[in-house]
């Protein structure tokens, strides 16, 4: 046994008693329509939602919205005839010039308009960080309360990347001005598709 696993050995051998989890319930909250809150707070975070009934009304509305001239990725096959379909293939450095991304999201979270996306969902872990504009299609039915609505869901998944994205990158760390697309997109816009 080499130092290594003597030492993962001795951490696994010393884990302290298992407790039960606290009781979380007075922090269940029931939206009366969660659409509605959701968008609501998206907007409030500098997001766009657009609500329409179906995957394929996304497609006229791009050249709407955004410059789909420029590289336009997607994870979404039903889009590739609009967009390029993201290879997970190839070196994600070959991204650096995507101005639009369109993935959908696992969930999405009306407490905080964040939206959980793993790496199955992003097709490489680098697109929903380092395109210019992101799109990410949510439907109805995957929209939770609150957080812990969304910890409840996505514990017992298997993923190994993953993380929440709620709105647009910002920062007001200069002069607490606050500044949209800092370090990441320029914009983030939510599909919402009603059902």
């Amino acid at each position: 046994m080499n130092s290594r696993e003597a030492i993962l050995a001795a951490v696994k051998k010393n884990q302290p008693a298992l407790s039960p989890l606290p009781d979380i319930s007075m922090f269940k909250v029931v939206e009366a329509d969660i659409a509605s809150r959701y968008t609501e707070v998206f907007t409030g975070i500098g997001g766009q939602v657009i609500a329409v009934s179906e995957l394929e009304h996304i497609k006229p509305l791009l050249s709407e919205h955004f410059d789909i001239s420029k590289r336009t990725v997607t994870t979404l096959p039903e889009l590739s005839d609009v967009a390029e379909l993201i290879n997970t293939e190839v070196d994600p450095h070959s991204f650096d010039d995507v101005e639009l991304a369109i993935i959908r999201a696992r969930l999405a979270v009306a407490e905080n308009g964040a939206v959980w996306l793993t790496e199955s969902v992003m097709g490489q872990r680098i697109i929903p960080y380092i395109c210019q504009h992101l799109a990410v299609v949510v439907t109805e039915d995957s929209l939770v309360s609150t957080m812990h609505d969304a910890y409840g869901k996505i514990a017992s998944e298997d993923y190994g990347f993953g993380g929440f994205i709620g709105g647009p990158s910002k920062t007001a760390d200069i002069e607490q001005a606050l500044v949209l697309g800092a370090h990441g997109p320029l914009s983030m816009t939510i599909f919402l598709i009603k059902q």
